[in-house]
């Protein structure tokens, strides 16, 4: 019992402590997300292994409901088209995976959320580099200090952990923020 304790509480302090250092942060995420969703652009989302899960988790809140009925959103989780996902591994390689895909899909008007609680997933990386060039704005839920995404992105949300499992559950409060907000004020 003190052990599953002690767990919640570790997650419950983290929580708190991003609440009072990185609310700034998650607001400005929202606000920047809808107004490309108002103005005719889309979410995009990556990440690799639970943060791919965070990744579809949010786009699937935004495209269906979140709290209340309304009219679907565009949010594009990179991880689920198992045939691109294959091939581009395949035939160029896995670092490429999410970078092909944004080359196909995003445009200047587009959010672009790449998900690493290490912040140095190459996939990830290339993909947002590759958004960059194209014009869209980008936002990174990074952990640990931010690896090479934290500069890499136009916002970058890092939470204060190198608990991997510590910060995929900051990460999906911070989606579950987002959307809220998205939602109440669309």
């Amino acid at each position: 019992m003190e052990r599953i304790k002690n767990l919640l509480n570790i997650s419950a302090n983290l929580k708190k402590t991003v609440a009072e250092t990185l609310s700034s942060e998650i607001l400005d995420a929202a606000q920047q997300i809808k107004r490309r969703i108002e103005s005719g652009g889309k979410l995009l989302l990556m990440g690799n292994g639970g943060s791919a899960g965070d990744a579809q988790h949010i786009a699937a809140e935004l495209v269906g409901r979140f709290k209340k009925e309304r009219k679907a959103m565009p949010a594009l989780a990179l991880t689920v088209d198992t045939s691109s996902l294959t091939a581009l591994g395949n035939d160029y390689g896995f670092d490429t995976i999410f970078e092909r895909q944004v080359e196909a899909h995003a445009n200047k008007n587009d959010a672009v959320i790449g998900i690493s609680t290490s912040g140095n997933s190459e996939n990830v990386l290339r993909a947002v580099n590759k958004a960059n060039t194209i014009g869209a704005y980008t936002i990174g839920l990074l952990g640990n200090d931010g690896g090479k995404l934290k500069d890499a992105v136009n916002l970058h949300i890092i939470i204060p952990s190198n608990d991997t499992a510590r910060i995929q559950e900051v990460h999906i409060t911070i989606g579950h923020i987002i959307c809220e907000i998205i939602e109440e004020d669309l």
